[in-house]
């Protein structure tokens, strides 16, 4: 008997900008913009106001997402570079992934067109909450490490390869759930939860979790959770979710950046004896019954149940290494190829020292040794949660 898979809330339609260091430095003449404006949290009113958001970004080689004014910023922005159009959002991206080993699942969508319905995966099933056709695009933006950028007094060299994603998508705003969720879920296997970060009005958020929770109840009991985190457009907001989804699913799952928000600082991903101290302070505001993180230099669970776990957290790490190293059109041979190379030196002495310290409370993965000029950011941690959630399905 197959297992059956459904992933949500909601996918999107990405355009895919190739970086062009030309194009960026003119508008910054253009707009003369100056170095002591660069800030990730700005509002994004403008194209001025995303440019001076990008460099900052790019300045700290971090990645994030913002919210801008109007989809018609993400089009005159765009219409700047060579654009790629392809389908993001957490679950659709996971799903990509899973494909690619001949993983199909249903998808829970909230938006539709013609892009969406020629690029899901084959195989896959929908059901969607959309009435209409919408196009609202989410722009992408990836940076290599060593991206330079000099302009007037700006003069910036990327000091890591990263992506930020600017957008205004009303459907995933609104997040509106399928009349068809509460019978998709009867006799689904594991349910993956994603896509309240954009909701940014706590009246509506308050109503999708009740609506969402009520779906849930649907479940079998062996069922699965995954709760995939993600940067709150509205920060305050997360803790709504937090707190009716605690106790209502396996595993909440969070790349580095969203545990460094939780935090509200800086962590050293490779000093074990401090991250020891970051995780339980982590695992005390998020006591979900198994947290997982997600970074660069290691992939872990923490929880009375983290041992369950390690071979999920091999699948993400090693779905999500394929596609940094080989992009979009990775194949099943990519896959298998990557499985078979070595940790890192660095990532493996952590996931060594944190299981000595924790002992059967945490299981470490480390990150594989990845080498290329033109690696890819753009959806790798939606491509960990396909390994994870491929894994669990076998």
């Amino acid at each position: 008997m197959s297992t059956k898979l459904v992933l949500g809330l909601g996918g999107t339609v990405d355009y895919e900008i190739d970086w062009d260091s030309g194009v960026i430095e003119a508008l910054i003449a253009e707009y003369a913009i100056r170095a002591s404006e660069l800030d990730q949290r700005v509002a994004v009113e403008t194209e001025r106001d995303l440019l001076v958001a990008l460099l900052a970004f790019v300045r700290d080689g971090s990645g994030g997402e913002r919210f801008v004014a109007s989809s018609a910023l993400v089009e005159t922005f765009a219409a700047r570079f060579r654009t790629r159009i392809t389908l993001g959002g957490t679950c659709v991206r996971a799903a990509i992934g899973m494909r690619v080993l001949g993983i199909t699942c249903t998808l829970h969508l909230v938006s539709i067109d013609d892009n969406v319905r020629r690029l899901l995966p084959e195989g896959c099933e929908y059901i969607s909450s959309a009435q209409r056709d919408t196009t609202d695009p989410h722009l992408i933006v990836q940076f290599a490490q060593g991206a330079r950028v000099d302009s007037g007094d700006i003069h910036l060299v990327a000091p890591h390869p990263n992506r930020v994603i600017f957008t205004n998508d009303p459907p995933n705003r609104e997040l509106v759930l399928s009349a068809q969720l509460e019978d998709t879920l009867r006799d689904a296997d594991v349910f993956m939860v994603s896509g309240f970060n954009v909701i940014q009005d706590a009246q509506t958020l308050e109503t999708r979790l009740r609506e969402l929770l009520s779906a849930m109840r649907r479940l079998p009991e062996h069922a699965v959770v995954f709760y995939e985190d993600a940067g709150y457009h509205v920060p305050e907001l997360s803790a709504l979710v937090r707190r009716e989804l605690v106790g209502r699913v396996d595993v909440h799952s969070m790349n580095e950046e969203e545990m460094q928000a939780y935090l509200g600082r800086q962590v050293d991903l490779l000093d074990a004896e401090r991250l020891r101290t970051d995780l339980e302070e982590l695992h005390e505001l998020i006591p979900a019954a198994v947290l997982v993180v997600h970074s660069k230099h290691w992939s872990l669970a923490l929880g009375e149940r983290a041992g369950d776990f390690g071979d999920a957290l091999r699948g993400g790490v090693v779905m999500a290494s394929t596609r940094y190293l080989h992009g979009d059109g990775f194949t099943e041979q990519d896959y298998r190829d990557v499985e078979r190379l070595p940790n890192s030196t660095r990532g493996a002495e952590v996931a060594s020292r944190l299981e000595s310290m924790l002992g059967a409370r945490v299981r470490v993965i480390a990150a594989l040794d990845l080498d290329t000029g033109s690696p890819t950011t753009i959806g790798l941690g939606d491509t960990f949660v396909g390994g994870f959630i491929a894994a669990l399905s076998r």
